[in-house]
């Protein structure tokens, strides 16, 4: 008799009949849409000649916008959910080991304080504990960070034991003594081990508070462009007396600090990962790996068991790379203005892709095989030399290839014998003549190494899953102003165009390893940062060409008008049916159109170029952490719904410039629709531009309206001024001449 399944799979085909029919009924628009701008161009039908450059501008912007929507409709032909059924598990002693990776790297960006609480949740796992190890990765070499991991194993030695004897579901503590969710009945020992735990905490803080204080942040070399060398300690029950009454059963927590010298690239995050692949393999050595960000910490003790629910089960297990969580936050506000949350990716397209062949690698908050990540079938008889020469010279790492989990770091002597081998490991130049970052581990060649390492395990056969349980498994910190969000943009959106400009393009290296609709959505992903195109031609042709008299769209009298009208109106509304779909509100709409207009001009435009700068070797690569540190009037302005405007010129400018525009082109051409009539011929312009200017409110309103810190400066406000009269002017002279 089969035993009970580990979990059920749930296909939402009322959801998907929607999605199909819209398809069906979209496609037929967009191609008598292109119909109509072949005819016009091939066969001059446009009655009042139409200039060819911004004819064949506009005409190039709904062509590139047509193609990512249809790239767009591949995420939901088959949404499904999961259900699992974690108690259907084997007993713990059966259950495998799990290596925990946790990256740092700015102290300052990042305060230790913040850091150890990730830490402490992950070493709460509601998992067997001699089978949890957790690594954390310090790619700034601080010895605050150092110190604060020291001081987190001492308070973990209390807080362990008191999680799993009252059974609190939230294991960060910062957030477990915000709230009192927690309910333990009339227990009467509680109140007062709760009361002690507190006080060790906040005496944790004040430590760490000294600490930071007395050292200072002088010590991040690794941002400094300084050498320093590998720094590796294994935390252990002999290496603080403090907590000597609480002896309880621990995971084991080492910290990382690799080395790095500024003449050998060190390869951002994905070096960093693949740094403790190697150290994890020597010490933990563990089949399966969490990787969390430092500021997501667990907020489901079970998380672990619930991944099992799909590593260990037979029929998927043996083709299964990784079970994806969703990134959710717990700063998120009522109105998240920025969509911060992501809505889009976590809620329908990833549950989208679990229908194909799994989602994409989101970089935090998944359960990864390491054998996936090793490129290729190690058996216990492999050659050594010949794995030496992919996988480095080590012997011990070299040894854990065909070695399963065991618990190798269990006396001083075993710890005396391969820290310096973890060390070696470690070292800057270990990877020189292998395949890591190439055809092992985390790839590089792009800042979005899980976009680009998820990638490239679909194509190699593996498989994922979603996971999104009603009790979130994970909550980190999101941007709260739009500069962190518009930065953070940047950096993803060149990372997918670095792939797409490399032989690794998912529209020609995917079609032939992977299924037809999964490789469109890896497409639509890689090529997103080009709506950029489309916005900025739909924000300045049809508006120039409104103040000029040239109209660019069929009269409202014509049925081609119908045409574009329903292909706009269809969009909006089945944008509205998803978001409404997923629990979202009409807010929630009008806030992601917003936002995709302001990250399309600003974040998508950027991050191309800067993938395009890097391309012809004008540019090297950069990655620049999302600040965790929010001061108290951008908290306040981002809970309220009140954009913060304070971000750089260079990012700000184009925005305000082209909003500036629309206000122009709007009032002269409803002035000039008056004077002359035009109004069947222009009423599509002026709508164009009526309807950006009401999507971008917020921008005048911090032009005109607001004093507060936070509003559009003036500086930047009359900069755009300018650049508006000389767009225009430079805009009337070549359609003067075309």
């Amino acid at each position: 008799m089969d035993s009970l399944p580990l979990h059920h799979c749930t296909v939402h085909r009322s959801w998907a009949i929607v999605h199909r029919s819209h398809t069906f009924l979209h496609s037929i628009a967009l191609t008598a849409m292109v119909y109509y701008r072949a005819s016009s161009f091939l066969y001059h039908e446009n009655t009042l000649a139409t200039p060819t450059l911004p004819f064949l501008v506009v005409f190039a912007s709904e062509l590139v916008l047509s193609l990512l929507w249809l790239l767009n409709q591949a995420y939901l032909w088959r949404p499904v959910s999961r259900t699992v059924f974690p108690e259907r598990l084997p007993a713990d002693e059966q259950l495998p080991a799990i290596d925990v990776f946790i990256c740092t790297a700015d102290p300052k960006k990042e305060p230790p304080v913040e850091v150890m609480n990730t830490v402490l949740s992950a070493m709460a796992l509601d998992y067997p504990p001699d089978k949890l190890s957790i690594y954390l990765s310090d790619d700034g070499g601080s010895s605050l960070t150092l110190y604060a991991t020291r001081e987190a194993w001492g308070f973990a030695r209390l807080w362990i034991p008191f999680c799993g004897r009252f059974g609190i579901k939230t294991r960060c503590p910062k957030a477990y003594f915000s709230t009192l969710d927690d309910d333990h009945g009339d227990s009467i020992e509680f109140p007062k081990e709760r009361e002690k735990i507190e006080r060790k905490y906040e005496e944790l803080k004040e430590r760490l508070r000294r600490a930071g204080e007395k050292v200072g942040i002088k010590d991040t070399g690794a941002l400094a462009g300084q050498s320093f060398p590998p720094v590796i300690e294994v935390m252990r029950h002999d290496t603080i007396n403090e907590f000597d009454s609480e002896q309880a059963k621990m995971p084991l927590l080492v910290y990382v600090s690799r080395e790095k010298k500024p003449p050998h690239p060190h390869h951002f995050k994905a070096g960093a990962l693949n740094v403790l692949l190697r150290v994890s393999g020597v010490i933990s050595n563990a089949p399966y790996i969490l990787m969390l960000d430092c500021d997501m910490y667990s907020n489901d003790p079970t998380s672990a068991r619930q991944a099992m629910c799909f590593h260990l089960d037979p029929k998927i297990s043996p083709s299964l790379a990784f079970v994806q969580f969703p990134q959710k936050f717990h700063n998120i506000s009522k109105n998240d203005i920025y969509d911060s949350q992501a809505r889009s990716i976590f809620m329908v397209k990833w549950p989208g892709m679990d229908g194909l062949k799994g989602p994409m690698l989101s970089g935090t908050c998944f359960y990864m095989k390491r054998k996936a990540l090793y490129g290729s079938d190690i058996q216990k008889d492999s050659d050594l030399l010949l794995l030496k020469q992919s996988f480095g010279p080590s012997n011990e790492f070299t040894k854990s290839l065909s070695r399963g989990f065991r618990y190798v770091i269990d006396s001083k002597d075993s710890l005396n014998t391969l820290l310096p081998e973890a060390q070696v490991v470690a070292s800057g130049t270990y990877e020189k003549d292998t395949q890591w970052g190439q055809q092992i581990g985390f790839l590089y060649d792009s800042v979005v190494e899980d976009y680009f390492t998820g990638f490239i395990l679909h194509c190699n056969g593996w498989n994922s899953v979603y996971c999104n349980p009603s009790r979130p498994a994970f909550l980190g910190t999101a941007p709260t102003s739009l500069n962190e969000s518009l930065v953070q943009g940047r950096r993803w959106n060149c990372g997918v165009l670095e792939v797409a400009f490399s032989r690794f393009c998912p529209l020609i290296y995917g079609p032939s390893r992977m299924s037809f609709l999964q490789n469109m959505c890896y497409g639509h992903f890689a090529f997103q940062p080009f709506y950029f195109f489309s916005v900025w031609c739909f924000a300045t042709i049809p508006q120039l060409c409104l103040l000029n008299g040239i109209p660019l769209y069929p009269k409202v009298s014509s049925s081609w008008f119908i045409i574009l009208s329903f292909i706009f109106l269809s969009s909006l509304l089945k944008h509205l049916w998803d978001i409404l779909y997923t629990g979202g509100s009409i807010q929630t709409w009008r806030n992601e159109w917003r936002v995709w207009m302001i990250k399309s001009v600003t974040a998508y435009f950027y991050g191309s170029l800067d993938a395009i700068l890097k391309l012809v070797g004008m540019r090297k690569a950069t990655f620049i952490p999302t600040n965790k540190v929010s001061n108290e009037e951008q908290i306040k302005l981002y809970q309220m719904g009140i954009y913060n405007f304070q971000t750089s010129t260079m990012l700000l400018a184009p925005l305000v410039t082209l909003v500036i525009l629309n206000v122009v082109s709007f009032t002269g051409g409803i002035a000039r629709a008056i004077f002359t009539g035009e109004w069947k011929e222009m009423f599509a312009q002026i709508f164009l531009s009526f309807f950006i200017i009401v999507m971008n409110y917020p921008v005048i309103e911090g032009m005109i309206l607001r004093k507060d810190k936070g509003r559009v400066p003036p500086s930047v406000t009359l900069l755009s001024v300018v650049f508006s009269f000389i767009f225009l002017s430079l805009g009337s002279i070549v359609l003067m001449y075309t």
